[in-house]
């Protein structure tokens, strides 16, 4: 990014910053990625010297994914990778969900922005070679001027040649995509998961540490079914919640037993395998 880029002094302020301790956690992740439940990832001494860095900064990003519950730590033992979580769509066969605008008046502050190697778990997300250039973006979301979550952003660099900071600090992003860059947003995959914030990420958002939060993470593809996106969000606990208007269809075929439940709703309480129509708010808190 040029000097005198729009936002280039803030990113060059925070550079090493917040992208140091994301490449860490990446890097650990990507280990825990590879392996199976149960089994142990390089012990601390060895991790410092793959990765380059200290003692606490690795301590640190190992804290984070045991409280996200990717790892678990045994006392005497080691770091473990943690059992597989279990995943449950809100809405099967690709029924209608809907997602109004969030209340409140949204503005984004840039934390940090870059090019760099999109390495091998952010590559493997978008279909990149790891070499591949990215933009990382970290920025600051805000409603009515409150810190409400971090963003972590990886687009690719070939997609949106000349992005500026201007377009990821004003408007909406998908809409500078569309008219400057040509790119159709189309779908998205998004898992939403409860976690706590770490130290650093307590002190952007004004909480403090081990605070409740939700994790966001979303791939969003464009009409050609290219991923355009890959993004990670950690939303305020006390601020943001989401709330989900179904519409249970009783007269429809039962899907049959294997169906399962529809999160929120116990099983038992309505027919099994009867169709849902959802639309979800994103609700901010006052």
């Amino acid at each position: 990014m040029a000097e005198n880029e729009p936002g280039a002094g803030a990113a060059a302020r925070t550079t090493g910053g917040v992208l140091k301790r994301e490449r860490v956690r990446d890097a650990v992740l990507t280990m825990a990625e590879e392996r199976s439940p149960g089994d142990a990832i390089p012990s601390e001494r060895t991790l410092c010297a793959q990765l380059g860095v200290s003692r606490p900064t690795l301590r640190a990003a190992v804290d984070e994914l045991v409280t996200a519950g990717v790892l678990v730590r045994e006392h005497g033992r080691g770091v473990f990778v943690a059992p597989e979580k279990i995943t449950q769509e809100l809405v099967q066969d690709r029924q209608s969900l809907s997602v109004p605008q969030a209340s409140g008046t949204w503005t984004s502050r840039l934390l940090e922005f870059t090019t760099m190697p999109a390495g091998a778990r952010v590559g493997r997300k978008l279909r990149l070679s790891p070499a591949a250039e990215i933009f990382y973006v970290a920025r600051l979301r805000l409603v009515d001027g409150a810190p409400i979550a971090i963003e972590h952003l990886h687009i690719p660099a070939a997609t949106v040649p000349g992005l500026t900071a201007r377009e990821l600090e004003q408007g909406d992003l998908y809409q500078h995509l569309r008219t400057h860059h040509g790119v159709h947003v189309s779908e998205a995959t998004q898992a939403i998961e409860p976690t706590v914030v770490t130290r650093a990420e307590a002190e952007v958002l004004d909480v403090p540490e081990l605070f409740p939060a939700l994790l966001f993470e979303r791939l969003t593809t464009d009409s050609t079914g290219r991923p355009v996106e890959y993004v990670h969000s950690l939303y305020r606990g006390d601020r943001y919640r989401i709330v989900s208007r179904l519409r249970l269809t009783a007269d429809a075929e039962p899907a049959g037993p294997s169906a399962g439940h529809h999160p929120g709703i116990p099983p038992g309480d309505f027919a099994d395998g009867a169709p849902v129509t959802a639309s979800t708010l994103g609700d901010v808190q006052g």
